[in-house]
């Protein structure tokens, strides 16, 4: 296996195992993907992982448009699928303007109501990441004013978290994290807490041999990946980047 043909079948598992807790509570993607878990558990059908991959109306559109300004063929390269998720040097490289004029004239009309928000408008706050489509494209951000806890668990779900594990057991374990908070008028990430979050699906574990002090990613409390240090870095750094714009967004609205 060549080093391109390697990147593109971690890819797909990498794809899966951020992808598979929405789905799997219905929020995203084909009706049923189980395939995406066996997938992120180190099995299953590339084909069937990429023909689930294509369903999914904000993560596809994203790393569709990263891979085209980037140069390479496959949108589930693994490069382009960190890029989306946690962000890495390719996200860095993608033109904001330029791809937020893409994904406008490209997918923003046929998406759906969830994209109704990406107007002119929203350009200012794009990045390549799924940060942006979460804070920005989602209805969600413009929904904290209502007082209503929904809007900040959606947020603080949806996004990809991240945090160090303090214990580890055969179905779960606990990570010392920061949530997301909102004071009435700024969504900030609050204190680092520790918190008991799922690993285990039926189909096994997404990262196994998890160890105490590892970084982890989380999506939608599930334990779905493992970072190095950099991309725990990496996606901190595009979450307050993105929080910044939001912040700027419901200031103006006040």
């Amino acid at each position: 296996m060549t080093v391109a043909e390697s990147a593109v079948a971690q890819g797909y598992r990498l794809f899966a195992q951020y992808a598979h807790a929405p789905n799997e509570l219905g929020y995203c993607g084909p009706a049923s993907a189980a395939a995406l878990e066996s997938a992120a558990c180190g099995g299953g059908d590339p084909a069937v992982v990429a023909a689930a991959a294509r369903q999914f109306s904000g993560a596809w559109p994203y790393q569709q448009l990263i891979a085209e300004q980037c140069g390479i063929a496959d949108p589930l390269d693994e490069r382009v699928v960190r890029a989306y998720w946690t962000g890495n040097a390719l996200t860095d490289r993608v033109d904001a303007e330029r791809f937020g004029g893409e994904l406008l004239s490209r997918f923003g009309a046929r998406a759906g109501h969830y994209w109704s928000h990406l107007t002119e408008n929203l350009l200012s706050e794009v990045t390549a990441t799924h940060a942006f489509h979460v804070f920005g494209v989602y209805p969600w951000s413009r929904l904290l004013g209502t007082g209503m806890p929904e809007p900040l668990r959606i947020l603080d779900s949806c996004r990809i978290g991240w945090g160090t594990v303090l214990e580890v057991s055969d179905d779960d374990a606990v990570v010392n994290l920061r949530r997301l908070e909102f004071d009435g008028a700024r969504l900030a990430l609050g204190a680092e807490t520790a918190r008991r979050i799922g690993r285990r699906t039926a189909s096994g574990v997404f990262v196994p041999g998890l160890r105490v002090g590892d970084r982890v990613a989380l999506h939608w409390d599930f334990v779905c990946d493992r970072l190095t240090a950099e991309e725990t870095d990496r996606l901190e750094s595009w979450t307050v980047r993105q929080l910044g714009h939001t912040n700027r967004r419901l200031a103006a609205a006040r």
